[in-house]
């Protein structure tokens, strides 16, 4: 079980909107072990799978005991917050791996997403891989791989009082971070700050990835919503 399963989109949303675009620019593969059954070597093992990952240029990286390219500091004040690197550090997610965890690579494309599971199996580290993607592109890429396939999992999608949930877009944006580390009011605040030309895009999805401690949020996706909602609204 994962929980992107549960990453919004209008295409699949409980009230469609009209002709909506599918999901083509999120895809997620995991890595885990099982305790004491496949991790001998398991640090160099999920070393290995994110440095794979680096070769086909994905949005973020993560550790989901630690977080991504892009996570907070303790060693620094709010005041200094606004100022800081935005750099993303994939070395740091790959460094600081100690143990039992599980590891994550997110693609904006497809062909990237394929060409590392390609690599993943030619590689044969004897770890359980996931991919969380849309079900059709997941299925595509399994052949494409000649991988077969072990077993599908569904999100049934939201119910009961959906009406007291926020509006599809902040959804969009907040439900990439499976944890729910990623607040809906937050979401909101970072669309208003870039269309009142205080942030960009790229600014504000950094700030709201930091929050994410898998390492799963999809910046490029983020940045792609938050662009897309300030032009509807201006």
């Amino acid at each position: 079980m994962t929980n992107t399963l549960h990453r919004y989109s209008e295409h699949y949303a409980f009230e469609p909107a009209p002709n909506p675009e599918p999901v083509r620019d999120d895809y997620i593969v995991f890595a885990m072990a099982t305790r004491d059954l496949n991790d001998e070597n398991l640090v160099e093992k999920y070393r290995c799978f994110l440095r794979l990952a680096l070769k086909h240029d994905p949005v973020n990286i993560g550790d989901a005991t630690k977080g991504g390219m892009l996570r907070p500091r303790q060693d620094m004040n709010p005041t200094a917050h606004w100022k800081r690197n935005q750099h993303p550090d994939p070395e740091q997610v790959i460094a600081g791996i100690e143990g039992h965890t599980t590891v994550a690579a997110v693609f904006d494309n497809y062909e990237a997403m394929r060409a590392f599971v390609e690599e993943v199996k030619a590689a044969d580290l004897g770890i359980s891989v996931n991919i969380s993607a849309p079900m059709d592109e997941a299925k595509r890429c399994c052949r494409d791989a000649g991988i077969a396939r072990h077993s599908v999992e569904y999100s049934l999608g939201f119910r009961g009082r959906v009406d007291k949930l926020p509006d599809a877009t902040t959804l969009e944006l907040s439900s990439m971070c499976g944890h729910g580390m990623v607040s809906a009011n937050f979401a909101k605040k970072m669309m208003e700050w870039v269309k009142e030309n205080r942030r960009s895009p790229e600014e504000a999805v950094r700030y709201m990835a930091r929050f994410c401690i898998c390492g799963v949020f999809n910046t490029g996706r983020a940045e792609r919503i938050i662009k897309q909602a300030c032009t509807l609204k201006s």
